[in-house]
């Protein structure tokens, strides 16, 4: 049987907070007046704006509790119910237009519950509201249900006086068991959530990571829903515990409850007809529409769910999209693009710059006796058209994942890799540097147009969009190491030769450095990519070893160019003195897409675990000054690269080698541009893609001239740039 409770109408509007709760000497708007800013002064009702409101078919248990501005006028209020403290602002003869409806400002047929209003509103047609503050020029139209509780938190995962723990909300992202869950907050960046989600071994740190997020708020019961200026809601059926920033739109919503949407001038959110969302944070700039289901879910600046995409126990990156599809238990750093409404993703860490394909499956994860299985993959991940991936998996930066179903775990440490699995001949197959050799236009565009679409205003965490950083160029290292390895071992199975795990390395690393053409006659086999008994071929792996080796050094020089270029550097002596001679290659970590070395993670986590970092806002700061700090840090790490390659000791590198470099970055450089060119020409030239034109003029003109390509252009022109400054230095330099 449900429980009706009854209770006296005087007093409905009133006791919003329990006595108990209320602190001594307040009363139980003292939260109210705080969160009230609008600094209008209002004044009570005179007679004869009593005796029109009432003409007007208006009621009010009290209408000494229905409070004014000086600007008040009576005759724009019309068939409303007023209970418990109600303030409003001006009431001018003015219509509020917006798109295509408009509105004359006042209350009309409404039911108002102790509410602050600012000047010129409009609020028509609203069934029951309550407990809101409400900015000016606001727009409030067919609304069935728009109240907040006394203990509501707008999406924060905290607790209020006199709650349990058990009412405490999660996001249980990463694994389905929840054994990885996080604290939502308003304003938790992806760094957040990754170090949260990892370090569950460290006790001391995952409890100074709840007490930073209780502290974010306080613990008080009372506070009021707020609807920030300009904002226009219409339409919509029930807005429970909904906090709401400035100039943003709500239209035809189902239901939205206990959530915090971001939005300004500058960077405006909006939801959509049919959008259902509970328990969630939506950062600036959002946009969520057309049916979408989002339960448990953090949508950081700028991404967009739409087109009937379901996101539940998941955080969703800046400038990202979902649409059609459903997204469970994931973590997914920015940049983010996921279209297809039969795609999947479950129980994922997806660190940023990824694309998932129509079909593709990433939840697989029930292979053993419980939900906990998980997939981690770095930046640039691409499965591929209806491709399915078995929990556990990890893929390193870049990896594309040709169509398939991959029974077992995969383990793919070799970056910028195309995986296929060839069904004929029962094996794996994993092709290394996949993006250089055969789609360079795609690899370079990428990061192009991420940088583009980055709409961030507050850039808190520096994210790095460039495919050669030090986190992929870390893992070239390891591709190469593993790539000597399997050489070795392949050739000494052919040879019939017991070596010695040194050996092997060896004589692998000699047939590579050598390029001799017995390379490409081995069966390479590479161990410990698939859970299976069957084989894992590397095929083209000469050819990857020498883009490897070529892009590591291109890596380095570019970096020394640009400090070149930008320190203005007029002498090689000064520029000597730049050089970080004493770098060393260093491990890194890829904390929310932005690249943080090792060290500097170890420290961070230090001062959390003893006090020194005391909340979730010095966190925060400390990403901001390893921001500033990246370039300087990048560059340490691309010339310990660059000398390590090359096999050169810091003492020892000199004019020479830097020529060298130099005329050879010219020509890696140039060799990208053909690359790039020629991937994309493919599009072009390829029949069967002409065969579907009548003409060429016709294909011209759906696609495009293969020549006035912008993005073509703008690399022709930044290697021409490069190349002349190149040419510049050598010359400066005296080299």
């Amino acid at each position: 049987m449900n429980e009706i409770q009854k209770s006296p109408i005087g007093s409905l509007g009133y006791d919003f907070i329990s006595s108990k709760y209320i602190p001594k000497g307040k009363d139980e708007y003292y939260l109210r007046n705080i969160q009230n800013r609008n600094g209008i002064n209002y004044r009570k009702l005179t007679a004869y704006e009593i005796e029109a409101l009432v003409r007007n078919r208006n009621t009010s248990d009290d209408w000494n509790n229905v409070l004014v501005s000086d600007a008040f006028n009576p005759e724009l209020v019309r068939n409303c119910k007023f209970f418990g403290l109600v303030r409003i602002g001006k009431l001018e003869p003015l219509y509020l237009s917006f798109h295509d409806i408009r509105l004359t400002v006042g209350f009309y047929n409404s039911t108002i519950i102790s509410c602050d209003f600012g000047n010129n509103v409009v609020v028509d047609n609203v069934n029951y509201m309550s407990h809101y503050i409400v900015g000016n020029e606001v727009i409030i139209v067919n609304v069935n249900e728009l109240s907040t509780t006394d203990h509501s938190k707008f999406g924060n995962g905290i607790l209020k006086e006199g709650e349990s723990e058990s009412v405490r909300i999660w996001l249980e992202i990463c694994n389905e068991n929840g054994g990885r869950s996080v604290i939502p907050f308003n304003g938790m960046l992806p760094g957040d959530a990754y170090f949260w989600s990892r370090y569950r071994d460290d006790e001391v740190l995952m409890k100074k990571f709840k007490e930073f997020t209780q502290k974010q708020f306080d613990n008080k019961r009372g506070y009021y829903g707020k609807i920030g200026d300009r904002t226009v809601i219409k339409n919509s059926k029930i807005l429970k515990d909904v906090w709401i920033g400035s100039d943003a739109y709500v239209k035809g919503a189902n239901k939205l409850k206990n959530l915090t949407m971001n939005s300004s001038p500058e960077e405006k959110s909006q939801i959509g007809e049919g959008v259902e969302l509970v328990n969630g944070i939506i950062g600036f700039g959002c946009r969520i529409f057309y049916g979408v289901k989002a339960v448990r879910f953090i949508l950081a600046s700028h991404s967009q769910l739409k087109y009937g995409a379901r996101l539940i126990n998941s955080y969703l990156g800046n400038n990202s999209t979902i649409s059609c599809c459903e997204v469970l238990n994931s973590l997914i750093f920015p940049a983010h693009e996921q279209h297809h409404n039969n795609s999947f993703l479950c129980a994922a860490l997806v660190m940023g710059q990824s694309n998932m394909a129509a079909g593709a499956t990433i939840g697989s994860n029930h292979n053993s006796r419980g939900a906990d299985g998980e997939l981690i993959a770095a930046r640039g991940f691409w499965p591929g058209l209806c491709v399915s991936l078995k929990h556990n998996s990890k893929f390193a930066s870049f990896t594309l994942i040709a169509k398939s179903d991959y029974a077992d775990e995969l383990n793919i440490p070799i970056p910028f890799s195309l995986v296929s699995n060839d069904t004929t001949h029962d094996c794996l197959i994993v092709m290394p540097a996949y993006w250089f050799m055969h789609n360079m236009y795609a690899l370079a565009r990428n990061a192009v147009k991420y940088v583009d679409r980055d709409k961030r205003t507050e850039k808190i965490q520096f994210i790095e969009y460039d495919y050669l950083a030090p986190d992929s160029v870390n893992e070239i290292f390891e591709a190469l190491a593993l790539m000597k390895k399997f050489t070795g071992i392949a050739f000494a199975k052919k040879t019939r030769k017991k070596l010695s795990d040194k050996e092997i390395y060896i004589t692998g690393e000699k047939l590579l450095e050598e390029k001799s053409s017995v390379v490409n006659e081995l069966e390479i086999l590479a161990e410990g990519f698939e859970n299976s008994r069957r084989k894992t071929k590397l095929i083209k792996v000469l050819p990857a070893y020498l883009i490897f080796k070529e892009v590591i050094t291109y890596y380095g020089v570019s970096q020394l160019v640009g400090l070149a270029v930008e320190k203005r550097i007029n002498s090689l002596k000064e520029f000597w003195d730049f050089l970080p001679m004493r770098a060393k290659r260093a491990a890194w970590v890829n904390a929310g897409s932005q690249l943080l070395p090792q060290v500097s993670v170890n420290t961070m986590l230090k001062q959390i675990r003893s006090g020194k970092i005391k909340n979730w806002d010095e966190v925060h700061k400390f990403y901001q000054k390893n921001g500033d700090l990246y370039k300087d840090q990048k560059l340490q790490h691309a010339f310990a690269s660059l000398l390590e390659i090359n096999k050169i000791a810091p003492s020892k590198f000199n004019k020479k080698h830097f020529k060298s470099f130099l005329e050879q970055a010219v020509a890696t450089r140039e060799w990208m541009m053909k690359a790039i060119y020629d991937s994309r020409a493919k599009d072009h030239h390829n029949e069967f893609r002409k065969m579907v034109y009548e003409t060429q003029e016709q294909m011209d003109k759906v696609l495009g001239r293969l020549d006035e390509n912008a993005f073509i252009r703008q690399q022709e022109k930044e290697f021409e740039q490069f190349k002349s400054e190149v040419s510049g230095l050598i010359k400066l330099f005296k080299l």
